[in-house]
């Protein structure tokens, strides 16, 4: 069965390689990411494996499925980025990795929380051109601050786990309340009162209609002044321009991003020799009080190993008739 990888990188390579490949997979690595332009390159494949920021809309999941294509296996959670109905019409079968490593994501926004608070991005900067002043260090301990968690999946409860064992106060956001989120002792709220308790708002939900846009102007001016916001979820949770309005008059005190909504032209690429085009993220990366990271929160050798090991076993599933982590509507 032949499997093309798009968007494939050295570390994809690498994890599916040493995965147990199932008899009949036959794996085809593309490094280039999957558009109208490229899908081309799908043709004879039954199978074509997507990642988060190929372009799964319409017009390319009919030429797909022109090529061949009948199975598209996701190498993430989110499937936002797959016009769903088109693919139903079409008959392709839509399946995706509900579940990884919520450790590595959750860790990762533990990690732009620590170092954004200690502003340890300055002080290495700083210290390698041999400033070792301490001015414009100040943090913030995080014992007894209030956290607010915006959706308690998996991810979501690993890191408020992990923020109660730094003896934060929880409080969370989320259509359907997880007890070992409430185990933790985290309050259940609105959101509007979840941004007026909160320190520290990590983003932990999936992108769809009633979420787009979740954090915009009026819910920042909700806020604490000078509270920190981080997104790891997905970068259309955020009106990313209004963050640039709230950053220069202080009502939001420190951002910590590894999503962005117009990062499919830029992420996953070397564009250090390039002009940077996207005059938004351009603004944001001037703050001092900002941290952006290119998507790597999923970026563990645990995290890439559950990721090729579901999706071979949802293609060989799939190959027998045994559909699994079906996505509804695919």
């Amino acid at each position: 069965m032949r499997t093309i990888l798009f968007s494939s990188q050295t570390y994809d390579r690498d994890s599916f390689l040493a995965a147990t490949l199932p008899a009949g997979i036959e794996l085809h690595f593309q490094s280039a990411r999957l558009s109208l332009d490229t899908a081309a390159l799908a043709a004879h494949h039954e199978v074509v494996c997507a990642f988060i920021n190929d372009d799964l809309s319409a017009p390319v999941l009919e030429r797909l499925a022109a090529g061949g294509t009948r199975l598209i296996a996701l190498r993430s959670a989110g499937y936002n980025h797959v016009d769903l109905a088109v693919a139903k019409r079409l008959g392709l079968t839509i399946v995706r990795v509900p579940a990884y490593s919520p450790h590595a994501v959750a860790e990762h926004a533990v990690a732009l929380i620590l170092a954004l608070n200690r502003r340890l991005h300055r002080a290495y900067n700083r210290t390698r051109e041999g400033d070792f002043t301490l001015h414009g260090l100040t943090g913030f301990d995080l014992v007894d601050k209030t956290v607010g968690v915006v959706g308690t999946g998996q991810i979501g409860a690993t890191f408020a786990k992990i923020m109660n064992g730094f003896g934060c106060r929880l409080v969370a956001y989320d259509p359907f309340p997880n007890p070992q989120v409430e185990a933790l002792g985290a309050r259940y709220l609105s959101l509007p009162q979840l941004l007026d308790e909160s320190q520290i708002i990590s983003l932990h939900c999936p992108l769809n209609e009633q979420s787009k846009h979740l954090i915009n102007r009026e819910s920042l001016a909700q806020m604490q002044t000078g509270a920190m916001l981080i997104n790891t979820g997905r970068g259309g949770l955020v009106d990313t321009p209004a963050l640039i309005d709230a950053l220069k008059d202080g009502q939001l005190g420190y951002l910590g991003l590894d999503v962005y909504e117009e990062e499919a032209q830029l992420f996953f690429e070397d564009r250090s020799d390039l002009p940077l085009q996207d005059d938004v993220l351009a603004r944001l990366l001037t703050f001092p009080n900002v941290i952006i990271t290119a998507h790597q929160a999923f970026l563990t050798r645990e995290a890439l190993a559950a990721i090729a090991a579901t999706t071979l076993q949802n293609i060989a599933a799939w190959a027998v008739g045994n559909t699994r982590n079906q996505v509804d509507g695919g």
